[in-house]
């Protein structure tokens, strides 16, 4: 095994995250200004924010209707999650309905990709992995 292998011997790792969109131009903005890191650049049907510890983040222009439930969702943590759900809303964001007896607080983008606003310190999960952090 080399050095630059990790213990499966596997040398990939997570070099972007991204998210199909309608409209990609409007969706990088969104999280743009959630996240504080600015779009940084264009190419093709790609709308790109600036790398974060390496980690890069893209909107992908798509036609293809968004069908269900996203498979995958960003968690982002923050001192004060009530203070956040204020600040998506007014980015054009909403809460979601259908997610209260889990206790997270399940938000959605301008084109309804689920993500959740977590608190920065640890929080408790129940054997079911609910959560009451919202109090």
């Amino acid at each position: 095994m080399t050095d630059n292998a990790n213990s499966t011997g596997s040398r990939m790792r997570i070099n972007a995250l991204i998210v199909d969109a309608a409209d990609p131009e409007r969706l990088a903005t969104f999280w743009s200004e959630l996240l504080g890191r600015p779009i940084v650049g264009r190419t093709g049907p790609y709308v790109w924010l600036r790398r974060d510890q390496g980690l890069g983040l893209g909107f992908q222009r798509t036609d293809a209707p968004r069908r269900s439930k996203n498979r995958m969702h960003f968690d982002v943590s923050a001192p004060d999650p009530a203070v956040e759900q204020r600040r998506v809303e007014a980015l054009g964001g909403r809460r979601l309905e259908g997610y209260d007896d889990g206790g997270f607080l399940v938000m959605g983008d301008p084109e309804g990709n689920e993500f959740c606003i977590i608190p920065e310190g640890p929080f408790e999960l129940d054997d079911e992995g609910r959560t009451d952090y919202l109090g």
